[in-house]
């Protein structure tokens, strides 16, 4: 064969690899993300528990950049403390070497079966989950017949004087040998499919010991290198860091040692051919074994190297959307869901100072509604932009990720519209007002203290529907529309009452009545805007209840005093269909 026939097939060989990884940590991501992603979170509290927790996820997805992507969006948002995640990242270095031992095994036999049982699954399947298992199973298989097609390339290539040669001068250099492979594994974003081509160089003997174990080094080097480069705030940056500078230890320390640890290892390995594989569970053995006690002395001093920027001054600039979170569509959308909650949060905060106004209007309170409501504009397009990037990096082959991504866009719209609402015609009408010389009376005021009142649970209760997907929530915040309808009926009565109040007066006096008409009255512009604002809210119930498979959960609330279910009201103002290919 041909040394072009052969660069040719290792290349191919080599890709074939890298994309199988690929196909087998989507797949688990994509059929059971969100499980993996809650497991994550419910088992952080102790370290030990974090450290095993990180070693089954990596070992399910085949790949600890994933793993520490999910672990790095609960540090940057604050879910969790920065040392169980660091315990989370030793874990799955651990899982990784699992998976490398696992796969180094000579398998090559239950390739065919899975390739095909893989590509059935996947093709006849309805479900997303378990097209998503078939997806895996292809992945694995064409993993595993990568690594024999690379053993049987390598085997005429073992007596070359050339590659004998250069590998020779490149065993006198180890540190360039590390630095080479953390270069190509950071390239790859893969270190167990750079651990399994070093471990199929070595059981071919084209490599020494010595040489395999400088590359599995340089490795584990590069596969913490993604997640640093990619992380653009410092609280996301602590994790991916911590990871870095534990790896970069024990690199320095064995360097130096190598030709004697090579020998250690041959006596206790089981092959020669295994030796490569072997070392890169060792290594990352020790490392959790002298890290794991000390995790929060290294969280105390990354803190110290990376402490916290003061908040920014534009609360419009989005906190949450990693563009490191992009390469894993639960990750990403969970830091899309916290980013709306902020954008909640300052739309209280404006329906709130809304009442203020109406008190007793003043320059400060317009100015900071207005500025407001311009933040919240910046931040929703923010969210959108990020949402269009998931949608651009990932399918959403899974429907519950679709269905969120849909989730947040509506909410993120109905929140702009909310927002519009109160800056643009509440705010300004109560300014207007005030130039004028008028004021609400005290009985206006009662009315529309209510219905502010009726607005901010109904924004907690959105928020909660928005967050838990509760159907019999859901239901209960389109029941309140009917609370809102009385509010506005109260309004027009006592409107209504004004007027007759002034047509009496006008008669006593013997002039002629010329009563102010019901649709030029203030309070009923402003009851109108509010009802307007509630609509927008329950909007957020239409998602939960119109998806075939949403049923009440046994709560008392979920059904009106007769028993029977309520009925889901279609209108829907705030609605996001096509709004994501209108972005695109």
């Amino acid at each position: 064969m041909s040394g072009t026939r052969i660069l040719l097939n290792l290349a191919g060989f080599v890709g074939l690899l890298l994309w199988g990884t690929h196909m087998v940590g989507t797949g688990v991501q994509r059929g059971y993300g969100i499980a993996l992603r809650r497991g994550l979170e419910r088992n952080l509290n102790r370290r030990w528990l974090a450290f095993l927790t990180g070693i089954g996820v990596t070992t399910l997805l085949q790949s600890s950049t994933a793993t520490g992507l999910m672990a790095m969006s609960f540090t940057a948002a604050g879910v969790i403390g920065l040392a169980p995640a660091l315990a989370v990242m030793l874990g799955a270095n651990v899982g990784t070497a699992f998976v490398a031992q696992v796969l180094s095994f000579n398998i090559s036999v239950i390739a065919p079966p899975l390739l095909l049982a893989g590509v059935m699954i996947f093709r006849w399947s309805k479900g997303s989950r378990i097209k998503n298992v078939g997806r895996a199973a292809i992945g694995l298989a064409l993993m595993i017949m990568a690594l024999s097609g690379l053993q049987q390339t390598l085997a005429p290539v073992e007596g070359t004087p050339g590659l004998h040669a250069l590998l020779e001068s490149l065993g006198g250099d180890p540190t360039l040998v590390v630095l080479i492979a953390s270069l190509l594994t950071w390239a790859c974003h893969s270190s167990v499919a750079i651990v399994l081509l070093v471990s199929s160089l070595a059981g071919s003997h084209v490599l020494g010991a010595p040489e395999a174990m400088a590359l599995v080094l340089g490795a584990n080097l590069g596969g913490a290198m993604p997640a640093l480069v990619h992380a653009s705030t410092p609280a996301a940056r602590r994790l991916p860091l911590g990871n870095l500078l534990v790896r970069l230890v024990g690199v320095l320390l064995i360097v130096p040692w190598l030709p004697e640890v090579a020998r250690l290892l041959k006596h206790v390995s089981l092959s020669e051919d295994r030796l490569a594989v072997d070392f890169h569970l060792a290594f990352n053995l020790v490392l959790a074994a002298v890290f794991l006690p000390t995790v929060q002395r290294v969280a105390n001093l990354l803190m110290r190297v990376l402490p916290d920027p003061p908040r920014p001054a534009d609360p419009g600039r989005a906190l949450y959307l990693e563009s490191a979170a992009l390469d894993s569509a639960t990750v990403a959308l969970a830091n899309a869901t916290r980013e709306t909650l902020r954008m909640a949060d300052m739309v209280e905060a404006m329906l709130r100072g809304s009442l203020e106004v109406f008190r007793g209007p003043g320059r400060d309170e317009v100015a900071d509604i207005s500025a407001t409501d311009s933040a919240v504009g910046r931040l929703g397009a923010s969210i959108r932009s990020y949402l269009v990037a998931i949608g651009s990096e990932q399918t959403l082959d899974d429907a519950r990720e679709g269905a969120r991504l849909q989730d947040i866009l509506t909410a993120v719209i109905n929140l702009e519209h909310v927002s519009d609402i109160i800056a643009n015609s509440l705010v300004e009408f109560a300014a207007k007002q005030k130039k004028r010389g008028e004021a609400m009376s005290a009985n206006e005021m009662t009315v529309i203290t209510t219905m502010h009142a009726e607005l901010l649970e109904s924004l907690r209760l959105a928020m909660a529907v928005f967050l838990r997907g509760d159907v019999a929530d859901a239901q209960h915040l389109l029941q309140r529309k009917g609370r809102l309808r009385e509010l506005e009926v109260s309004v027009t009565a006592l409107v209504v009452e004004q007027l007759r109040d002034s047509a009496a007066a006008t008669r006593a006096a013997g002039q002629e009545a010329q009563p102010q008409a019901p649709d030029e009255s203030g309070v009923l512009r402003v009851a109108r805007d509010l009802r307007r604002i509630h609509s927008h809210l329950a909007s957020f119930a239409h998602p939960v209840l119109h998806r075939p498979a949403a049923k009440p959960r046994t709560r008392s609330r979920s059904r009106t005093a007769g028993g029977a279910r309520n009925p889901v009201v279609a209108d829907d103002p705030g609605s996001a269909s096509g709004q994501l290919k209108t972005d695109r």
